[in-house]
């Protein structure tokens, strides 16, 4: 029997159990967050630091009343910044409301239609928050150049994504995400455009690290539900990969082979 040994997700030094990473924005109350964040057993939780309460107004109802530091690792992101210098100081604030946690996401986006990355800015990001003592996961294109320059930059992971924000078409370009996975030192987890549990499970199988997603799972009709099933897809998708899928080929191949036949 073939023993499992224990497979951890490590990003700047901690290691996780769980490999899908998920949002805490668009549920319809802070209830139903904490409820398909516990279904999806998800252990990093992003926080939008402009969107999110998390002690900025002491008035009103904190998230982490329900995602407590305690029991996981907020990971404050720049969702709703479009340049380098209002990044930088969103997580600075977010250092200070978390009492000096370093790990952030960073993402810097280019318009407000698209929301798909601007590069120039988000290296420009990277660089002063590097220096400047964060552990940086970065949202980025699915350009295996650039992706590799984050890194040489010193980003701790690195977040190509599958399509479009909150789009939920999958994932567009295996081709670019394998590449970048190939070419990486550092974590690869697919950020953006997920859309239900199938896709989770390919972007596993192509090898990457993990998974993170909001809409996929608080857009669906039973978020708890699609959580726990995110969860699963998640699991089953690097099962897979590590168990190494069978080669493609043109000619089939009997399960039971004629060699050595009784009859």
């Amino acid at each position: 029997m073939t023993t499992i040994q224990p497979d951890t997700l490590t990003i700047a030094g901690t290691p996780y159990r769980s490999r899908l990473l998920v949002g805490s924005g668009k549920y319809k109350d802070l209830d139903e967050t904490r409820r398909a964040t516990e279904a999806a057993e998800a252990e990093i939780i992003t926080v939008a630091i402009r969107r999110v309460n998390i002690g900025q107004d002491p008035n009103a109802p904190n998230l982490l009343d329900v995602v407590p530091p305690s029991k996981y690792t907020i990971l404050p992101n720049t969702a709703g910044c479009y340049n380098a210098k209002d990044a930088v100081y969103t997580l600075q604030l977010a250092r200070e409301l978390l009492n000096g946690h370093k790990l952030v996401k960073l993402e810097v986006l280019g318009d407000e239609k698209t929301l798909f990355p601007n590069m120039p800015e988000t290296l420009k990001a990277a660089e002063t928050l590097v220096k400047d003592g964060f552990d940086v996961m970065v949202y980025c294109s699915d350009d295996p150049i650039q992706a590799k320059m984050l890194e040489q930059i010193g980003c701790c992971a690195v977040m190509p994504l599958a399509s479009l924000i909150g789009s939920g078409m999958g994932i567009l370009n295996p081709w670019n995400l394998s590449l970048i996975i190939e070419n990486a030192s550092v974590p690869v987890l697919v950020d953006a455009g997920v859309g239900t549990a199938s896709d989770a499970a390919i972007a596993m199988e192509l090898g990457c690290d993990g998974v993170l997603m909001n809409t996929a799972i608080a857009g669906a009709q039973d978020p708890v539900r699609m959580a726990r099933a995110m969860k699963l897809a998640v699991q089953a998708g690097r099962e897979a990969f590590c168990a190494g899928r069978i080669p493609r080929k043109f000619a089939a191949s009997p399960s039971s082979p004629m060699a050595g036949r009784i009859a």
